[in-house]
């Protein structure tokens, strides 16, 4: 009997700091009245050290828990802002993950409807256990609805045979050279249309004809459907379309634009890992991309969702908020300003790209090596074990991954000389509770400030860019468990 292939698991993550829209307006007033209103709740914004391959990674986190990466046969990530338009994307964050060097990676982008459409393509293809990532971090040009509207975000799911908790019934894509907006390779912001013509020439008229057609397919009336995800950056959209094919008003799912914003390629789909957070076995959610087409997934929860819930989920991920006003701290983050940093910024962080390859395998994942002779865990690893009275060579080291050893606080200070892009710096020794004790970096700190003894995680960030020739260089940092 052939096994039915679908979701087994789903997570997400969404950046810690929030700029208040109200703040955003107020900076534009001046020429931009506006936008007061839409000055309403607040938008996700990565801090400068977080970007879409970083977000994809921490959502990947999200969904796998404490599980095993072993078995993981792919992982393919989809984004409209990935870091590197000629690196794959995809194989950072397996570096970071953990998962096996046999593991296919695969990168999918170049439309918002990338996320959908890559979905279908990972179900249909049913070709092991895998992982499915969403991630990405539209920006608004300055005083624009887009940047007051758009968030951050990510949303990642594995997919499988075994505990199956969301099947597919059925999909329906359509290509239709519909252009909303564009943004052309290299260039920074979105070029959008005028908003009733995508509204009324787009949306009402591509729409339901898809959706239609995918609930024949699947067999199910539109009375049966219990979710409705449909996210667009704008406002009424869902409901104008959940009206016109004739679908509850009660089933339209909530967008997460109060504390969030539109996330691009990721946010249909952190919208569906929200929704089923709160799903029931036996219910009918239909799913839509729209870009140049639509895609339209029906999907159908099985009593396996009882079984599983993600490590924080969408629900956490918006509670774990830092709230900002500070409109220029957002622009600056985004490199939206160019801001005068002092002598010190000069300095030219150029990564050694042959000693980055050799130390990988403690780099990528955040490996330690414990001593079998002594017990003493290093990182970073060095020939020989560092205790003293021990030295024995690092051959036989058993390797540990720190990436999710609970850890605190040992010391700290607060840097404000030193050239950091979010000062002050906050650096000092992290004690792990296996042992291990390192000197880390701790971000997105709160205005409470660190104390010693304060629970920390591990968190996958851009340890340093070189902007000079346009590379970010990966690593592991500290931060407090809740903002």
């Amino acid at each position: 009997m052939k096994k039915t292939f679908g979701i087994t698991g789903f997570g997400g993550y969404i950046p810690r700091l929030r700029m208040q829209r109200a703040a955003i307006a107020a900076a534009h007033k001046w020429m931009a009245p506006s936008l007061r209103s839409l000055g309403k709740g607040q938008r996700a914004f990565c801090s400068w050290d977080e970007d879409s391959v970083t977000m994809a990674t921490e959502a990947a986190r999200d969904v796998i828990g404490s599980n095993s990466t072993a078995q993981i046969a792919s992982v393919s990530l989809a984004s409209t802002t990935m870091p590197f338009a000629d690196l794959q994307n995809s194989a950072i964050v397996a570096g970071a993950l953990g998962l096996p060097r046999s593991a296919r990676t695969m990168d999918i982008g170049y439309a918002q409807r990338a996320g959908t459409s890559g979905l279908i393509a990972a179900l249909e293809a049913a070709s092991g256990p895998s992982l499915y990532i969403a991630s990405d971090r539209p920006r608004g040009k300055p005083a624009s609805t887009q940047e007051i509207s758009y968030g951050a975000g990510a949303a990642a799911f594995t997919l499988g045979s075994d505990n199956v908790i969301v099947e597919l019934l059925a999909s329906v894509s359509t290509n239709v050279m519909f252009v909303d907006h564009f943004r052309s390779a290299g260039a920074k912001y979105d070029y959008v249309w005028e908003e009733r013509w995508i509204r009324d020439e787009g949306y009402a008229k591509l729409v339901p004809e898809a959706v239609k057609e995918a609930l024949t397919k699947s067999g199910i009336s539109a009375s049966d459907v219990k979710r409705f995800i449909l996210a667009s950056p704008m406002k009424g959209i869902a409901s104008m379309i959940a009206k016109s094919v004739g679908l509850a008003a009660e089933a339209e799912a909530d967008n997460l634009d109060e504390n969030c914003g539109f996330s691009g390629t990721a946010h249909g789909l952190m919208m569906l890992a929200h929704e089923l957070e709160k799903a029931g076995a036996g219910e009918i959610i239909v799913l839509i991309g729209f870009g140049q087409g639509v895609d339209v997934l029906v999907l159908k929860t099985t009593d396996a969702l009882k079984s599983f819930a993600p490590r924080r989920g969408i629900s956490g991920a918006l509670a774990d908020a830092q709230s900002y006003d500070s409109y220029l701290r957002m622009l600056s983050y985004e490199n939206s300003i160019d801001l005068e940093w002092g002598m010190r910024a000069e300095k030219s962080p150029k990564t050694a790209l042959a000693e980055q390859y050799r130390s990988s395998f403690q780099l990528t994942h955040f490996t330690a090596g414990k001593c079998p002779c002594c017990e003493t865990i290093q990182f970073p690893q060095l020939s020989y074990c560092v205790n003293p009275a021990c030295h024995a060579p690092s051959g036989d080291f058993e390797q540990l991954s720190l990436v999710d050893e609970k850890c605190q606080v040992l010391t700290f200070t607060a840097d404000w000389l030193s050239y950091y892009p979010a000062p002050p710096l906050y650096v000092g020794f992290t004690q792990f509770d296996n042992g291990a004790r390192l000197l880390t970096e701790t971000i997105d700190v709160g205005p409470a400030g660190l104390e010693e003894g304060m629970p920390l995680k591990v968190v996958f960030r851009i340890k340093d860019m070189d902007r000079d020739r346009g590379y970010p260089r990966y690593f592991w940092k500290t931060t407090p468990l809740q903002a």
